[in-house]
């Protein structure tokens, strides 16, 4: 567990080789309660190489000084990722 906001991330590897690999990080609220925005990138075993970008916000709650994972959105494709955004954006104009 990570007792850091700037150490969570997403990145997972396993017998030395990264199965995912975090490319951007936004943190959307700090707290005992932290939101996290995350791009990432899984490896493809077949293609020997890493696949398409994907996104997933991660919400953490703060015990004992450490963030324990709480509830994730995995964000399935760029297209619903735009859908997400110009949601908002209607909905905040």
């Amino acid at each position: 567990m990570s007792a850091t906001v700037e150490d969570l991330t997403v990145t997972y590897e396993e017998d030395g080789q990264t199965l995912v690999k975090e490319t951007g990080k936004v943190i959307l609220s700090k707290g005992a309660w932290t939101t996290i925005l995350y791009r990432y990138q899984n490896w493809d075993k077949a293609k020997q190489e890493f696949g398409k970008e994907m996104f997933t916000i991660r919400r953490y709650q703060k015990r004992q000084g450490s963030y324990i994972p709480k509830s994730k959105f995995n964000i399935s494709s760029k297209e619903q990722a735009e859908k997400i955004v110009n949601a908002l954006q209607d909905w905040l104009a």
